[in-house]
């Protein structure tokens, strides 16, 4: 993403929605190359600076979840690996290995879109991002475009059964 751009007059920072349409943006691309269509952004400053995708499938790498892979980025375009001033957006809740890199990271804040019964460690099946005994918990937002993102996996899953 090279240079660390800020918002001004003409860009506003980006809202929750916007950021989590961009997320959105990358699911698509993920599901391109046959992976799970789930998206991941970091924003900071209110400006995107890392974007990614899942690429399990692509690379055969089982830890190429979006959110690492954004949180790799990000944690390069800032300059250090405490990404406590930034935000990360995925359109589906984080697994327990995401959540704890989140956690790791410092990350400043974490916003998902649908919820993950089956997987999910941030509210449904763990709390990994809000456990009193870990040194570092981000406030979490979740539900932004759920709807949405819901409805992209579902339709990926539908169409690999069918």
């Amino acid at each position: 993403m090279g240079s660390n751009p800020t918002p001004s007059a003409m860009n506003p920072p980006l809202t929750d929605e916007q950021a989590m349409r961009a997320a959105l943006a990358e699911a698509v691309a993920a599901a391109a190359h046959h992976d799970v269509p789930i998206g991941a952004v970091v924003v900071r400053d209110g400006v995107v600076i890392a974007a990614r995708h899942n690429e399990r499938e692509l690379t055969g790498d089982p830890t190429a979840h979006a959110e690492v892979l954004a949180v790799r980025d990000a944690a390069s375009v800032v300059g250090h690996w405490r990404l406590l001033d930034c935000t990360l957006y995925v359109t589906l809740e984080p697994c327990v290995m995401c959540a704890g890199a989140l956690v790791n990271a410092r990350i400043g804040r974490v916003v998902y879109g649908a919820t993950d019964p089956k997987a999910g460690a941030v509210q449904s099946l763990y709390q990994v991002c809000g456990d009193e005994r870990l040194n570092h918990r981000p406030p979490v937002t979740a539900g932004v475009l759920a709807d949405e993102c819901g409805r992209l996996l579902k339709e990926f899953f539908a169409a690999r059964r069918g």
